[in-house]
C-alpha cells in the first residue's frame, strides 16, 4: 500500500460523462454486488489473522482464495501460482485467467495484494481481495473480447516484491514479453474509515514512468475509469497520481496503468487498528460496483442484457440459511424451482470441512461450536454465507 499521501490533480466529479455512454447490462452487473458478500469477505479476510509474507497466515490467506475461486467454479487450469522467495521462507501469487472471445492473448488484469504486516489489513487490503473475488464471482460467465487475470499478489508490503517477481519472470522471461497486457487496474486500500464521509474514489494515473507514452495513455485510461466509476456507483471521483503499490513494475516495463485508492485516508494502515470494525463496508461496497462497472468497459463485456444464468444468478442472492446461530441442523431455503444444487462447509480460514448435494436440511451436529461458510452452488453459479455454531 502506499506510505503517503498522492498529490492530487483534479477533485470532484467529472463533467464527462456522456464520452462514455452508459450501458445497461454494465449497470445490472454492477448492481450484481452484494453488501452481505462484500462484508462476509472482510470479515473473513480479518479471521485469517496478520497475513506477513512468507507466514503460516500468508500461505492461510492463499488457500483460502483458492478455494473461492474453485467454490466459484473456477477450474485448475484457470488458477495458476508464481513463487517467490522471501527471507529465506516462500510465498505465492494468485492468478486466475479468463479468456476473452476477440483478444485471448491480450489482458487486462485487476490485481492487489493479499499479504498485510502489524495487523490484519482488512482495509490494506482486505478491501481490493474482497473486490476481486466479487468481480470473479459475477464475470466468471460474461463473454469478453480481452482476456482477464485476477492477480492477488503478495510481498507488496516488503518492497513490490510478488509483482516485481510476477512482470519479471512471468510477463517477462529472459528479458522477452510472454503477452500482451492492455491495462493494470490496481485496487489497495479502499476500505475508508468507519463514521468518515466515503463518498470519493481517487482514480490514479501514471504521471512519472519509464516510458514516455506511459502518462498520456494513463491518463486517458484513468478518465475512462473515473467515467465508468460515476456511471456505474454513487461515488464521486478525484484524480490522483499513481504511487507504490503493485502496479509500479507493470508501469517501469511500459504497461498502461490505473487504479482506486481511498480519497479520505484512514491511517490504519500497517497497525493493529486495520480490523474489521474500522472499515467501512459500504465503501468497499460502493468501490466493488464501480471496479466491475469498470472492468466491463475496459475488458469490452457483453453489452447484451442479462441471460437466463445471469438471471438465475441475481436469484441466488436470496438464498437464505437458518437458523443462525444454528445447533444441530442447517436450513436452506432456495428458488422455488431449484434442483441439483450441492453445499460445502468450510471453516474460516476456507478449509473445507465437508460437502452435500440436494439437501435442504444439513447435519452440522459435528461442527464444534465457531464460524462457518456455508458455499452453495445452483446453476454453475456459487453464492457463499456465514453461519454460526452455538452448542
Amino acid at each position: 500500500m502506499k506510505k503517503i499521501l498522492t498529490l492530487l490533480l483534479f477533485s470532484g466529479s467529472l463533467c464527462s460523462v456522456s464520452a462514455q455512454s452508459f450501458i445497461q447490462a454494465y449497470q445490472n452487473r454492477a448492481n450484481l454486488v452484494t453488501q452481505s458478500n462484500i462484508t462476509g469477505l472482510l470479515q473473513e479476510f480479518g479471521n485469517l489473522g496478520v497475513k506477513t509474507t512468507g507466514s503460516a497466515a500468508n500461505t492461510d490467506a492463499l488457500n483460502w482464495l483458492k478455494n473461492k475461486y474453485i467454490a466459484l467454479g473456477y477450474t485448475n487450469s484457470q488458477i495458476t501460482e508464481d513463487t517467490f522467495t522471501f527471507a529465506s521462507s516462500t510465498s505465492k501469487n494468485l492468478i486466475i485467467t479468463k479468456t476473452g472471445t476477440v483478444y485471448p492473448n491480450t489482458y487486462v488484469i485487476i490485481c492487489g495484494h493479499y499479504d498485510t504486516i502489524n495487523g490484519p489489513g482488512v482495509s490494506d487490503n482486505g478491501s481490493g481481495t474482497s473486490i476481486l473475488l466479487e468481480a470473479a464471482r459475477i464475470l466468471k460467465n460474461i463473454p469478453t473480447e480481452y482476456s482477464i487475470k485476477f492477480i492477488h499478489f503478495s510481498g507488496e508490503e516488503q518492497g513490490l516484491l510478488g509483482s516485481t517477481h510476477y512482470v519479471n519472470n512471468v510477463v517477462f522471461q529472459n528479458n522477452i514479453r510472454q503477452f500482451d497486457i492492455r491495462l493494470v487496474i490496481n485496487i489497495d486500500q479502499v476500505g475508508g474509515q468507519l463514521g468518515n464521509v466515503n463518498n470519493n474514489i481517487k482514480c490514479e494515473s501514471d504521471q512519472g514512468g519509464q516510458v514516455a507514452t506511459n502518462n498520456a495513455l494513463s491518463q486517458t485510461f484513468t478518465n475512462q475509469l473515473a467515467v465508468c466509476t460515476s456511471l456505474y456507483s454513487p461515488l464521486q471521483t478525484t484524480l490522483s497520481n499513481a504511487f507504490s503499490s503493485d502496479y509500479v513494475p507493470f508501469e517501469n516495463k511500459g504497461d498502461i496503468i490505473t487504479g482506486f485508492y481511498e480519497t479520505t485516508r484512514s491511517y490504519n494502515e500497517h497497525s493493529p487498528n486495520d480490523t474489521f470494525v474500522n472499515v467501512d463496508p459500504v465503501y468497499v461496497f460502493n468501490v466493488g460496483k464501480a471496479a466491475v462497472g469498470a472492468l466491463q468497459h475496459f475488458a469490452v463485456a457483453s453489452t447484451q442484457n442479462l441471460s437466463t444464468s445471469e438471471t438465475s444468478s441475481s436469484e441466488l442472492y436470496q438464498i437464505e440459511i437458518y437458523p443462525n446461530p444454528a445447533k444441530d441442523v442447517l436450513n436452506l431455503k432456495l428458488p422455488k424451482d431449484a434442483k441439483d444444487f450441492s453445499v460445502s462447509v468450510s471453516d474460516a480460514s476456507g478449509r473445507t470441512i465437508f460437502g452435500v448435494e440436494n439437501q435442504k436440511s444439513i447435519d452440522i451436529s459435528s461442527l464444534t461450536e465457531g464460524v462457518y461458510i456455508a458455499n452453495i452452488n445452483l446453476r454453475n453459479q456459487t453464492v457463499s454465507r456465514k453461519f454460526v455454531v452455538k452448542k
